[in-house]
């Protein structure tokens, strides 16, 4: 009888084992290696590879830094004309939020961005506005007013159209006013000229349900607006004094641009919205119409018959790309909250209905 390996005690080779071991898992593993080595690359770079400098028609290279030309692809939106404008969406809370942390910027830093952006690249002869807020910081609508005053300023003979939204109300009416023509929708809400500066006091449910306030502070007006304590009568006059300041300049820029009397504006600058009509007859903007009218008003203001429209967005880094999906389904605000975030007051060109 024929003995085997076995029966002599002799242990046979092991047989080469198939699937991952040999090459499934080689791969898998270079995948995996791969992915990490992006990732690791993308948060030293924080994302570098989305951030070269890239150059346009009247853009140069090196013509300005970051800060004054950031790094936002374009793209053409619509039009056939031989002038190049851009158009610039303006929505929601108007303020300068933190950034993401993969990168991702909030509409206003993003409008702003888009603004200088288009300021420095010497061939774009127009802005079109598209604004669709209910106002918001002060100091974020006055920057924005002012970059869209840059803008016009940097070139002769650039023009900028407003095309207002649902709501166009005080601070993102305030920078509309930086525009050469304000159109409004037959349904928009606008106006709202005035400031507001608003907090709360819980000492009265505090003192009901035993909570009591601890503060340490160098001066009487330190803590000013501490929910635990009330405002006095001193405290009020000086905080209506900054109210009036931010007031005054509001209206002096509504009387300026818009071309009115000073004590023409005060009446309508209580805070009260107009609907469209209202807004018109009040000299508020200038006509009642759609996209494609403040588009055509613009291209007329450019003394052509048509223009070719153009967009920014943003040109996302790899670690953007990567985790785009990560945050998904969870809005900002709540976030921000989930994270323990807290707002203190503000002094807002806002419309709070």
């Amino acid at each position: 009888m024929e003995t085997t390996e076995m029966d002599r005690g002799v242990m046979p080779p092991p047989r080469p084992r198939s699937g991952c071991m040999k090459s499934g898992c080689l791969v898998m593993g270079g995948a995996v290696l791969g992915v990490v080595g992006f990732i690791v690359m993308a948060i030293l770079g924080k994302g570098c590879i989305g951030n070269a400098k890239f150059s346009t028609a009247g853009l140069s290279v090196s013509s300005a830094g970051e800060d004054e030309s950031p790094n936002l692809e374009e793209y053409w939106s619509s039009g056939h004309g031989e002038k190049k404008v851009v158009c610039v969406s303006i929505n929601g809370m108007i303020h300068f939020g933190k950034r993401s942390q993969w990168g991702s910027e909030d509409n206003t830093t993003f409008a702003l961005r888009a603004i200088r952006r288009a300021t420095e690249d010497e061939s774009v002869d127009g802005l079109l506005l598209d604004i669709d807020s209910g106002g918001g910081s002060v100091t974020a609508s006055d920057i924005l007013y002012q970059a869209v005053k840059n803008f016009k300023a940097k070139k002769k003979g650039r023009k900028v159209v407003t095309i207002m939204g649902d709501v166009a109300a005080s601070g993102a009416y305030y920078i509309a006013l930086a525009s050469d023509q304000i159109y409004a929708h037959p349904t928009t809400l606008t106006g709202s000229i005035g400031v507001l500066l608003q907090s709360v006091n819980i000492k009265g449910l505090a003192e009901k349900i035993g909570i009591s306030d601890v503060t340490v502070k160098s001066g009487v007006n330190k803590d000013l607006l501490n929910p635990f304590h009330d405002v006095s009568g001193e405290q009020f006059e000086m905080l209506h004094r900054v109210i009036d300041v931010l007031y005054n300049r509001f209206v002096g820029l509504v009387a300026e641009n818009r071309k009115l009397a000073k004590e023409n504006v005060l009446p309508l600058a209580d805070g009260r919205v107009f609907a469209a009509p209202d807004a018109l007859e009040k000299k508020l903007i200038d006509q009642i119409g759609y996209a494609s009218d403040a588009k055509q008003k613009l291209a007329e203001l450019l003394d052509e018959e048509d223009v070719k429209v153009y967009r920014y967005r943003q040109k996302d880094s790899l670690l953007e790309l990567f985790f785009s999906a990560s945050a998904g389904g969870i809005s900002r605000d709540l976030r921000s909250l989930l994270r323990g975030e807290s707002e203190e007051p503000k002094v807002l060109y806002r419309w709070n209905p």
